[in-house]
Parts: structure tokens; C-alpha cells; sequence
């Protein structure tokens, strides 16, 4: 048996390992690898043959882990997808995403060079037509059920919260007559998150691949989601009666901010305040999220049967196309507004940016991580100027930040993750998507248990 960690080495995004068992050629994740100095196209550059691959395993829907499937499928494989069936359902919706946002840059990238001599235009990775050949190949598994790949193989998703569908892969494996198990985290979960469950404990495992995004991190402690709102709402809209903008990822970020207020504005603990969700993929991964309620935490599905559709109160409206988009600037009494992207690097969120980034009486709250060189990076960071839209603008809105609404665990639960399984019994641990000093934060931690850990480096082969 062979491991080979093709993308997230030492790095955050770009997920990408090839574990080879007797022949048979078992890739755990595709997921777009946006690290500086890459540009998009480079993303083609497999250092393996597509159609040598014999299946793909997904963890769950994020660019960074589903991203590249559908260049995988261009280029050559032709084999099935494994997955829960809510990831094959979201991972369309953000595939679908991706082919809008690689067109969007085309024409903005045409815009630019009109009249110069740049070249031709980058083309998109893929489009609509290699997305609907992915999800065709999608093959779906429920959690905590052994899925058998061959004869030597045996598949089972355990369920790890962080987005919903999303699982670490258990593999059971007959490796010339010996039989060894190794397990994926994927992206691992944090306990007490809205609508989420916490994730499964992992069982017992020769080798441990294991992401490690805030290693050396914790998460704030004290103040609960709740409050925060409570007391964000309750300045920026109530006491100043102006309105709070929240960028917010629209898979799974959003519902929880969506079911956190109507948790806050359903008990009267603020008087109502107009909600707009703000994004057309917001909307439809919604659905997914009501179509598989069975999968949500017991609190969301008690407050279901008391109150109703956790994702839909009063006062709160989905924005459906771009017109009633542009309307909300002309809406003139206090509201909150969530839209994408979380990052602020497109999507409609810069339109209600451009339109309110100069208003006193406008608070931007950042519920998400925002990578360096992004516009809400930029705004976290204290810049007095931005530029939006070809403009550079003042910033008078007030900015704000928290990170009770990450979907990942912190240090402690990525420690805890490992510690489920005994050092005398895990002959290895692969620390994986997370920057250097995270691994090594967390590396450390665990050899002074007793583990063995390994801080692979990209495209090198472990004989297991």
C-alpha cells in the first residue's frame, strides 16, 4: 500500500491524495489548489495520468476539496465518484459556481487587455458541460455504512460536521493477505455548531491522514454566537438604526448565521429587524439543507417541530435575481444584509460594498476567514482605502470581526481527532492542509504523546 499526498502539502487548499492498494488506484479528494504564484490553468498539471485512476473518494463539497473534479473528467477518468448524498448535491451547485466565476474573470480579463497586446485570454478549466460529466459519475454512500470498492477495499464515510454531507474516509484494506486501515479526516467539524452535528469519534486506524488548518490556533472563548449578533444587531441597526452587511459563504456559513437569527428574532430577544440573503446559490444549497433535515443536529431539528423551518422567519427574504438585488440600496430603514463571497472577491456582496463603504452608519461584520490579498483582508487589516469596482473608496463603515461562526475545529479538536486513537496501535499520523507552522504547532503536540508524525511533502510516495 502506497500513499502519495498530491495537493494540501504544507498548504491550505488544493486537496489532493493518491493512496494505491495492489493496483488499484484510489484518489481521496480533487480539490482546486489556489496558492499564490498558481495561476487557475495550472490546476491541469496532474503528475499522474487521469485515466489511471480507478476511483475518487470525496470528503465533501468545498472548491478546495471538489474543485478540480471536473478537469480530472476532461482529461481522462472515467471512473465513479464516492460520496454522501448531500456532497454530490452541493458539490453541483459549486461546480456550477466555479464555471461562473472562471467566464466572469474571461470577460474581465478580455475587458483589460482590449487594445493591447497581452496575448490571448485565459481560457476557463472547465466549463458547464465537464460539470455535468462529473456529477454523472457521482455514485452516493450514507454514513457509517461499509461500502465494498473490490475485492481487497472496503469504503466506510463517518460523518465529521463542518459542512453538511462531509466525511472522513475509513478504508479497510487487503494489502497482499495483511490487513491495514487508514482514514481521511477530510475537514473536521467543531462541536456546538449551528445546525451541524459534532463530528463522529474515528475508529480505531493503522494510519491517520489528518487536516490540520488551525493547528497551533484556538477559537475564541467566553462569548457565545448569539451574544455577538445580539449585541452587533442591536448597536449597528436598533440603537444607530443603520444596517449590518455580513459576508458570508453561501454553503453552510449562511445557514448558520440564517438559523442564529432566527433563533434571536423568533424569541423576541430584538424587536424585528429586516433580514436579505443575498445570493442565488445561497438559496438553492438552502434547499439542500431542508431536503436532507434528518442529517441536521438534534437542537435544529427540535426547534423544526416547535417552531417551524429553521431557515425561514419573518422578516426575512431571499433575494431572487439581480433587480431586486439592486434594490435593496433604495431600502432605507435598518436591515442586515448577508451575501457572498465570503472573501469579498466578487459576487454581489462588492455592490452592496460599493454602496455602503462610505456610510458612517453601515457595520460589515466578518464572520469567515479572509486569506491575504483579499479585499476583506484588506479591510481587517485597517486599510482607510479600498478599491471596489475600478473606485478607491473611503472607508468610513465600522469593520468588525468573529470567529465563532468557523466551521473548523481549532487546535484542541484536531489534537483530540488523533488522540481517539492509541500511540501504541497508530503507526503514523499525515498532518496535511494547514500552513507549515500549523502542522509543526500541532506536530509537536502529538510526538510528545507518543505518535509518530509526518509533515509529507508534495508528490512524495510513503510505502505503508
Amino acid at each position: 500500500m502506497k500513499l502519495t499526498i498530491h495537493g494540501a502539502a504544507r498548504q491550505v487548499t488544493g486537496s489532493m491524495h493518491l493512496l494505491e492498494v495492489n493496483r488499484y488506484k484510489i484518489l481521496i479528494d480533487c480539490g482546486l489548489d489556489y496558492e499564490k504564484d498558481r495561476s487557475v490553468q495550472s490546476n491541469e498539471n496532474f503528475p499522474f495520468n487521469p485515466s489511471d485512476i480507478d476511483v475518487v473518494i470525496l470528503t465533501h463539497a468545498h472548491i478546495d476539496h471538489s474543485g478540480n473534479l471536473p478537469t480530472l473528467v476532461r482529461m481522462g477518468f472515467d471512473g465513479q465518484i464516492l460520496c454522501t448524498p448531500p456532497t454530490a448535491e452541493l458539490s453541483e451547485l459549486l461546480l456550477m459556481d466555479s464555471v461562473n466565476v472562471f467566464l466572469n474573470k474571461q470577460q474581465k480579463s478580455g475587458r483589460h487587455r482590449r487594445g493591447r497586446n497581452h496575448g490571448p485570454r485565459p481560457q476557463p478549466l472547465y466549463l458547464q458541460k465537464h460539470v455535468m460529466d462529473t456529477t454523472e459519475r457521482f455514485v452516493t454512500i450514507a454514513f457509517n455504512k461499509p461500502f465494498r470498492l473490490n475485492g481487497d477495499v472496503e469504503l466506510t464515510f463517518i460523518p465529521v460536521g463542518h459542512l453538511l454531507g462531509a466525511a472522513a474516509v475509513v478504508l479497510k484494506v487487503n494489502d497482499n493477505g495483511e490487513e491495514k486501515t487508514i482514514a481521511f479526516t477530510g475537514d473536521i467539524g467543531r462541536k456546538n455548531y449551528p445546525v451541524l452535528d459534532d463530528p463522529q469519534p474515528l475508529p480505531k486506524v493503522d494510519y491517520l491522514v489528518s487536516e490540520s488548518t488551525y493547528g497551533g490556533r484556538s477559537h475564541s472563548k467566553g462569548e457565545t454566537i448569539e451574544q455577538v449578533l445580539i449585541d452587533t444587531i442591536e448597536k449597528a441597526c436598533i440603537k444607530e438604526s443603520g444596517r449590518l452587511i455580513i459576508p458570508a459563504f453561501s454553503i453552510g456559513r449562511t445557514q448558520a448565521l440564517v438559523y442564529s437569527l432566527n433563533k434571536i428574532f423568533s424569541t423576541g430577544k430584538l424587536p424585528p429587524v429586516k433580514v436579505f440573503v443575498d445570493s442565488p446559490l445561497a438559496s438553492a444549497s438552502t434547499n439542500v439543507f431542508r431536503k436532507h433535515h434528518a442529517l441536521l443536529n438534534a437542537e435544529a431539528q427540535d426547534f423544526y417541530r416547535t417552531q417551524g423551518d429553521e431557515f425561514e422567519f419573518d422578516n426575512l427574504h431571499y433575494i431572487e435575481n439581480l433587480k431586486e438585488s439592486q434594490q435593496i440600496s433604495n431600502y432605507f430603514e435598518p436591515c442586515i444584509i448577508i451575501s457572498s463571497a465570503g472573501m469579498l472577491e466578487g459576487g454581489r456582496i462588492q455592490d452592496h460594498l460599493y454602496n455602503n463603504i462610505q456610510n458612517y452608519y453601515c457595520t460589515i461584520l466578518f464572520i469567515g476567514y479572509c486569506a491575504k490579498g483579499t479585499l476583506g483582508f484588506r479591510l481587517l487589516r485597517g486599510d482607510p482605502v479600498v478599491h471596489i469596482k475600478d473606485r478607491d473608496l473611503a472607508v468610513y463603515a465600522t469593520i468588525k470581526k468573529t470567529d465563532l461562526f468557523s466551521a473548523h475545529g481549532d487546535h484542541e479538536d484536531l489534537v483530540s481527532t488523533v488522540r481517539q486513537q492509541a500511540p501504541q496501535n497508530l503507526k503514523k499520523v499525515f498532518l496535511v492542509h494547514g500552513e507549515a507552522e500549523s502542522m509543526v504547532a500541532m506536530a509537536n503536540d502529538l510526538q510528545q504523546d507518543g505518535y509518530e508524525v509526518v509533515i509529507p511533502e508534495k508528490d512524495l510516495a510513503y510505502d505503508l
